[in-house]
C-alpha cells in the first residue's frame, strides 16, 4: 500500500506566533511526515490576496488541503504530538 502524500499550506505574518507556528509547521513534515509532505508557505504580507481568496481571516492558519478534507488550524503550537492528532496524522 502506498503511503498518503500530505499538502500542507500556511498564512502567516509578521508576528512571533507566525514564526512559531512556521517552524512547528516544519518540524511536523521532518518528524512525522518525512517524505510525504509539501510544506507550502504564504506569507501575506507578500500575498494578501490568498488570504482573502481562501477566506483566511486570522494568522497564523495552518491548512492541510491533502488527504482530504480539508482542515483549518489556527493559532501557533509547539506540541508537534497535538499537531499530528489534529491534522489525524497519528
Amino acid at each position: 500500500m502506498a503511503a498518503r502524500s500530505w499538502h500542507l499550506v500556511i498564512y502567516i505574518g509578521d508576528g512571533s506566533s507566525s514564526r512559531l507556528a512556521l517552524e512547528s509547521a516544519r518540524s511536523l513534515c521532518d518528524e512525522h511526515l518525512k517524505g510525504r509532505c509539501t510544506l507550502e508557505v504564504i506569507d501575506i504580507n507578500e500575498n494578501p490576496e490568498l488570504a482573502y481568496k481562501h477566506n483566511i481571516l486570522i494568522l497564523p492558519t495552518l491548512v492541510r488541503r491533502l488527504p482530504l478534507p480539508v482542515m483549518k488550524l489556527v493559532g501557533a503550537s509547539p506540541d508537534l504530538d497535538l499537531l499530528a492528532r489534529a491534522l489525524d496524522i497519528k
